[in-house]
């Protein structure tokens, strides 16, 4: 009898300690799940829309060849372009089988002036320099569609990003008559970090480098216009922070 009494004693006492340990485990187990299902990033499409601003430092434009007709074949000097600031805005979209992959395009504008100087103009004949010419105001806006690479960690995602871009650019001097614009097909590639303030809110920093090979024609369709036409290249980097908003 009284083995019988111990017996059930000790089952009861084995199944106490089996409930016990099976909620320490659960507690264990939610202590260490909990954390990951709040905080690690989730397998999901993630769309996103962004506005920015920053300055653009541009390098002189080069190499430089004249395109108007009568004068074609002359070689035009660099022209240094001025500092200037920059606003845009972009869209983008992360793939859900693969968060770190995603593409991205934006508009952009700034205006990076052609500082006042003179231009030396060479070719078979030898090379003759113009007077001091007064600064000629630019005003580009370019398009970019690129694909971008992430680490899809958490909080802090740094990225980088290459594609084509398209430029749309006006000439014009401060008190002249509509001067040259230019529709080209260059490049950009970029390189950020961004940091996820909430689940849907970003802030982020990012560096840009710009190329295109530049066509300055006249403005044909203005009598008045200035007739001068030339080709150069033209390359900036961009510094910019901005927010997002990801949905």
């Amino acid at each position: 009898m009284k083995a019988d009494i111990v017996t059930g004693e000790s089952r009861e006492m084995a199944m106490k300690t089996t409930k016990l340990s099976r909620r320490f485990v659960t507690t264990i187990l939610l202590v260490f799940l909990v954390p990951i299902v709040l905080f690690a990033p989730q397998a999901y499409a993630e769309s996103y829309v962004a506005g920015q601003f920053g300055v653009t430092l541009p390098q002189s434009l080069s190499n430089g060849t004249v395109t108007q007709d009568g004068l074609g074949g002359l070689d035009i000097s660099d022209q240094p372009l001025k500092n200037s600031a920059m606003v845009g805005a972009k869209l983008g979209h992360y793939f859900t089988k693969a968060r770190w992959l995603g593409i991205e395009t934006g508009v952009s504008y700034t205006t990076p002036h052609i500082e006042q100087g003179s231009l030396t103009f060479s070719g078979p004949g030898g090379s003759a320099t113009s007077p001091s010419l007064s600064g000629i105001h630019q005003r580009i806006i370019t398009w970019d569609t690129d694909v971008v690479f992430r680490y899809p960690g958490y909080r802090l995602q740094p990225y980088i990003g290459i594609g084509p871009s398209f430029y749309f650019a006006e000439l014009k001097g401060p008190d002249a008559p509509p001067g040259q614009s230019a529709t080209s097909i260059g490049f950009n590639v970029e390189g950020g970090v961004q940091y996820y303030v909430t689940r849907h809110w970003t802030l982020f920093g990012e560096g840009k480098y710009n190329y295109a090979r530049m066509n300055y024609s006249s403005n044909h369709s203005d009598s008045n216009a200035d007739p001068f036409g030339f080709r150069a290249t033209y390359s900036a980097f961009i510094l910019s922070i901005g927010i997002g908003y990801h949905f």
